[in-house]
């Protein structure tokens, strides 16, 4: 990436908008100079001014320019913004004019990959930038502002410090091995690690739930035919998404929407109702429910609550044993509460929390609410952890993990420090990787690549 000046339309254009082209480069202030006037040349770091944007000898609008110069600005380089009204006619001449005048259209993501090389932000936190403008929930909003504001590069670089520390003395004593000198301390050394790796599970145990906050939580609506999971997937949404039927077996494959609640993202899945069947397209509605299931973060088993239980507590039972190993959290949920004349005091299963509600009249639906964000725990996004949203991230954690348990069972082991700093080497390697002290031309071709123009 050159020393070129770039041009993008950075907001949407529109009838009564305003349309902004920014400007980033050694010659942005200049090339802004070519249509303002050559005093706007002289223009001063972080002001506004008023003037005429000029196309040749035509007046094309009036415009408000913003200029910031070098390194303090978004992307390090001189930036001028130009503030037009929002005529795509008024835009489209404007960026012609620019690009005629020496500018280069952006690529997508140019304006913070360029931040990123002038170190503005770290790798990580260029990520959030995307993941910000993503966002479509308040808690996505928080995870990535906590995310681009340097909170997960500050654990990663003080983790890097501290290793590094130690590879530098392990380092020191290659050089006087003829003499058998120790310099770094292998009990600290250990502790050390373990302390590293037991931050770095956490981060890796917190992805799952950064995930599903990041793209929308999973809920799974599982349950018998007829129980109402169409009801209440459409009470959910507050839109008749899935059709409702007396007939059994209606839903035949899974039905998928989006809603926020409690400023978290949710992606209700409505699946076919449990149960044995010889109608082969129901059967394999069934099993696409089970794989759905196994694929959720939280599952609401919706049941009939004027019915027997006892059948309700095996299916239930079934159902715990197959998302044990997955991690999901259960809610039972008993429908038809308004038509049941009252509710046992004991749960299906002891461990799962139970509420109770009616589909059909909406009551009781707060408490199937405030059961979905109580279990997401959501308010810890805002106690300002430390959570992993990206997959990217996950990965790179994994192999430090992996690296470090390696140099541990050295230690331990009394292998050689040649191979113990190899180790580390390792683990500071990917851990680089994850805030960009470690980069490749294709890894930040990927990354930037996913944004859109103008950013």
């Amino acid at each position: 990436m050159g020393n070129e000046t770039i041009v993008a339309l950075s907001t949407p254009q529109g009838i009564g908008a305003i349309g902004v082209i920014r400007l980033s480069g050694k010659n942005a202030i200049k090339l802004t100079a070519d249509h303002l006037g050559s005093n706007f040349k002289l223009a001063e770091a972080n002001t506004v001014h008023f003037g005429r944007f000029n196309v040749g000898a035509r007046i094309l609008d009036e415009v408000v320019a913003t200029v910031f110069r070098a390194p303090k600005s978004y992307t390090g380089e001189n930036v001028v913004e130009l503030s037009f009204h929002g005529s795509s006619y008024i835009l489209n001449e404007a960026l012609d004019a620019l690009i005629a005048s020496g500018a280069q259209l952006a690529a997508p993501g140019e304006f913070t990959q360029r931040a990123f090389l002038n170190g503005k932000l770290d790798l990580s936190q260029a990520e959030a930038v995307a993941d910000l403008i993503a966002s479509e929930s308040a808690a996505e909003h928080r995870l990535a502002m906590h995310q681009m504001r340097g909170g997960f590069s500050k654990e990663i670089a003080q983790l890097r410090e501290e290793l590094i520390h130690f590879a530098s003395l392990i380092e020191l004593e290659l050089d006087f091995s003829e003499e058998d000198v120790e310099f770094a301390n292998r009990e600290q050394l250990v502790a050390l690690i373990e302390k590293i790796l037991g931050f770095i599970t956490r981060l890796i145990d917190s992805f799952r739930y950064g995930n599903a906050m990041k793209n929308g939580v999973p809920v799974a609506i599982i349950g018998k035919p007829n129980a109402g999971k169409s009801t209440l997937l459409n009470l959910l949404l507050n839109e008749d998404r899935a059709i409702v039927s007396d007939i059994a077996g209606t839903t035949r494959d899974a039905i998928e929407d989006i809603a926020v609640i409690s400023g978290v993202r949710y992606r209700f899945i409505d699946t076919a109702g449990i149960r044995e069947t010889q109608d082969t397209i129901e059967a394999i509605g069934v099993k696409k429910s089970l794989e759905r299931m196994k694929s959720a973060s939280i599952v609401l088993y919706l049941f009939d609550a004027t019915e027997s239980r006892d059948e309700h507590q095996k299916i239930l039972s079934e159902l715990i044993n197959q998302i044990d190993s997955l991690q999901a959290e259960v809610i039972a949920v008993g429908n038809k509460s308004d038509l049941a004349s009252s509710h046992p005091s004991e749960p299906l299963i002891n461990s799962v929390k139970e509420i109770y509600l009616s589909a059909k009249t909406s009551d009781g639906i707060e408490q199937l609410n405030e059961a979905l964000t109580s279990t997401m725990n959501v308010g810890n996004i805002a106690s300002g952890d430390v959570v992993v949203t990206n997959a990217r991230h996950a990965q790179a954690l994994k192999a430090t993990q992996v690296a470090l348990n390696h140099s541990l069972e050295g230690i331990n082991a009394g292998i050689s420090g040649d191979l113990v700093a190899a180790d580390i080497r390792q683990a500071l390697h990917h851990l680089g990787s994850i805030t960009g002290e470690i980069s490749t031309d294709d890894l930040l071709g990927n990354i930037f690549g996913k944004f859109c123009i103008g950013k």
